[in-house]
């Protein structure tokens, strides 16, 4: 695929990611989304670590988006520490935490971006644990449109991967999977919600 059409998809991942965070950040201020901050502490950690990987595995200017990801990521987890997003935190969510940030150093270890991609996705995919379980309990404090934006965001970055290997692509896909369950577990649950209510 032509250079610039990867920096095309690059650039509309990167304003996918942007259309998706800014309002999600404000409404978390304004305390209308309350995110789970034990999920965006590890989403943190392990997207910018896997930013790093994928430009050492040459995917230029489609890690892009995940870099900035990373570090908007990084802000919502403190926002979320600070707002107290979910001050509901069960021994699974400290069992996740825990897991994640045991499994951390097993990157640090290896030389190698595939296995660095491999371990840190494994991470990231154990954050959405208490993710799930909150949008299951409480399904109407989270945005339905952030997730299907971070959907749209995971695809147009592999589209503009510059070189495919599962170094580049494994995380943006699983990242995708991930943001599907949690956008079917919301949108099951606030219809199972709501007919009990009416």
């Amino acid at each position: 695929m032509d250079g610039n059409i990867k920096l095309i998809f690059s650039g509309i991942a990167i304003l996918l990611a942007l259309i998706g965070f800014v309002p999600y950040i404000a409404l978390i201020l304004r305390g209308q989304v309350k995110p789970h901050v034990f999920s965006w502490v590890i989403w943190g950690i392990t997207t910018t670590v896997i930013f790093f990987a994928q430009l050492e595995a040459e995917g230029g200017v489609g890690a892009w988006p995940i870099g900035l990801s990373g570090f908007i990521t990084i802000l919502i987890a403190i926002l979320a520490y600070l707002k107290r997003g979910d001050s509901t935190i069960t021994r699974s969510d400290w069992g996740f935490l825990m897991v994640a940030l045991a499994s951390l150093p097993l990157w640090y270890m290896t030389n190698d971006p595939l296995w660095t991609v491999i371990i840190l996705t494994t991470i990231d995919m154990i954050g959405f644990g208490p993710t799930f379980r909150k949008a299951y309990n409480r399904p109407f404090e989270d945005s339905r449109v952030f997730y299907i934006i971070m959907i749209l965001r995971s695809v147009c970055s592999i589209v503009a991967l510059e070189a495919y290997s599962v170094t580049t692509v494994l995380f943006p896909f699983c990242l995708a999977i991930g943001f599907l369950i949690i956008l079917i577990i919301l949108q099951y649950r606030r219809v199972v919600l709501s007919q009990q209510i009416a």
